[in-house]
């Protein structure tokens, strides 16, 4: 039997309400993903039957159901703090299959943490900047024990390597990417240039290939989306394709 959950989660944002209530409702792409639902309420939010709240800049949700009691919920509560900046308080909640809960849960809970982080990278870095988004996928060779590992080799990291450090990352067909370490987890790995947030998702633990997100800042010199994403996508199949092969 489908199974309910919720996760909350309660951050400090390096911004005022107003732009954290833009970040989570139009802007997106720049720090998660394009929601095209969610962007478009950005002129017409009340009018969209799955916003079920609309106050800016002080609290925003969206809420999809289905049949048999499912549904989906994201909301957002977001208060000033002094220094111009807001506590966004986070709750997602629906319901999942009881087949693997906890593995579906304990995912769903890791990959929250890593998008609030960018969201607070976004924020603070790039706020107000369009965003090109690329999203790329491992191949199925990636869907092994030490799928993430062999990502992570691949661009440079070393075991000892920590948030602050700088990596130098050099793709053909891409100008080298010069970033810092701005989180590292078991699963997961973001860093940041000064042109954009490359997001590295190690999915193989929740058996699913591994991921990269790019969001890249219009006037950087990095390229579009498209063609930043195409390079690393070709990038991301040599890599599972050499270890393969050795």
């Amino acid at each position: 039997m489908p199974k309910e959950f919720e996760i909350r989660r309660e951050v400090v944002l390096p911004a005022a309400p107003e732009d954290v209530f833009k970040a989570v409702t139009a802007d997106t792409g720049g720090w998660m993903f394009p929601t095209e639902k969610v962007s478009a309420v950005g002129g017409s939010g009340p009018d969209d039957p799955t916003v079920a709240a609309w106050e800016p800049p002080h609290r925003f949700e969206v809420r999809v159901e289905g049949e048999d009691g499912w549904f989906n919920a994201l909301e957002y509560l977001i208060e000033a703090r002094d220094g111009g900046t807001a506590v966004l308080r986070y709750v997602h909640s629906g319901v999942m299959s009881d087949a693997d809960w906890d593995g579906q849960y304990d995912g769903a809970s890791l990959h929250t943490d890593f998008y609030l982080h960018t969201l607070g990278q976004y924020l603070r870095y790039f706020t107000g900047r369009p965003a090109a988004f690329a999203d790329i996928q491992g191949p199925a060779a990636s869907v092994t024990p030490d799928g993430f590992a062999v990502l992570l080799r691949a661009l440079g990291l070393t075991d000892t390597m920590a948030v602050g450090d700088r990596l130098r990352v050099e793709l053909p067909g891409a100008a080298p990417l010069d970033a810092v370490i701005d989180y590292r987890t078991e699963h997961f790995l973001g860093l940041r240039t000064d042109a954009g947030l490359y997001r590295f998702f190690g999915r193989n633990a929740f058996k699913a290939p591994v991921g990269i997100t790019l969001h890249l800042f219009d006037g950087t010199g990095e390229g579009d989306g498209q063609k930043a994403g195409g390079a690393w996508q070709n990038w991301l199949d040599g890599v599972y394709a050499t270890d393969h092969a050795g």
